[in-house]
């Protein structure tokens, strides 16, 4: 699990009652016809612009941003270089049982093709293929929430349009303008709230993740071409840790 999502939620959600309960009621931020514009206009808005199926599939998309961790790059490049190792010594036969406790899918498809015998460019192209298109798949998962992040202010203003003329309709009777603005402008709060606190974080997190697993992928690619060529380990090494950011890099070196 990310502690840093929830830590980031209940920091943001706690800093927001704070500020509500010190300087008036917290009933008074609460009305059941603004939550029912925002939230049912975002939903609306998102049936629109998505197919339904990854719609529906919102939940798996939001479960990422809190339970999905990309693999530690440091590591995967251990294991390569491991795997390197190996076929180097015993030939890269002998990495056709090193699959069977490899948890990665997607190293084992790499190893496997490699063990077969494919041709390096068909490796290449079908790992980058399948890449691609779980970067697409991101990349829908993340516009799901984007979207609701750019639609939930907007159904805010709507709903305090709304509520604006209803309180001009009342304008014969003061004690109602006072209630009525403050009904009004709640909409305009929970579509900021829901914009930016819930929907826009989720998605930036979402696409760190994507970043995160792309970078994972890149290394695992190189890291078999390179097993495949024969490379000695040492250089398969070197190769993989130019992915590394300089501080990763510094620690890889030190862990070594």
């Amino acid at each position: 699990m990310d502690i840093a999502t929830l830590i980031g939620l209940f920091a943001g959600s706690g800093l927001i009652l704070w500020a509500i309960m010190s300087g008036s009621d917290i009933s008074y931020f609460i009305d059941s016809g603004s939550v029912a514009i925002v939230v049912g206009g975002s939903v609306a808005t998102s049936l629109i612009s998505n197919p339904l199926k990854d719609f529906f599939g919102v939940a798996k998309v939001v479960k990422n941003a809190f339970f999905t961790r990309a693999s530690d790059p440091k590591k995967l490049i251990e294991d390569l270089v491991g795997y390197a190792e190996v076929a180097r010594r015993d030939g890269i036969l002998s990495l056709e049982n090193a699959t069977k406790d490899i948890e990665d899918d997607f190293v084992v498809q790499g190893i496997q093709m490699a063990v077969d015998g494919t041709d390096p460019e068909l490796i290449e192209q079908i790992m980058t293929s399948e890449v691609e298109t779980l970067a697409e798949r991101h990349s829908s998962g993340k516009a799901l929430l984007d979207g609701v992040g750019k639609y939930a202010p907007a159904f805010g203003m709507i709903g305090t349009l709304i509520g604006l003329v209803a309180m001009l309709q009342n304008m014969d009777d003061p004690s109602k303008i006072g209630p009525g603005m403050a009904v009004a402008l709640l909409t305009t709060l929970y579509g900021a709230l829901m914009a930016n606190l819930v929907a826009l974080p989720l998605a930036d997190k979402l696409g760190n993740r994507s970043q995160e697993e792309m970078l994972n992928k890149a290394i695992i690619i190189r890291g078999v071409m390179s097993i495949q060529s024969g490379d000695n380990p040492r250089i398969v090494e070197q190769k993989l840790k130019t992915f590394l950011p300089p501080a990763l890099r510094k620690s890889a070196d030190g862990d070594a």
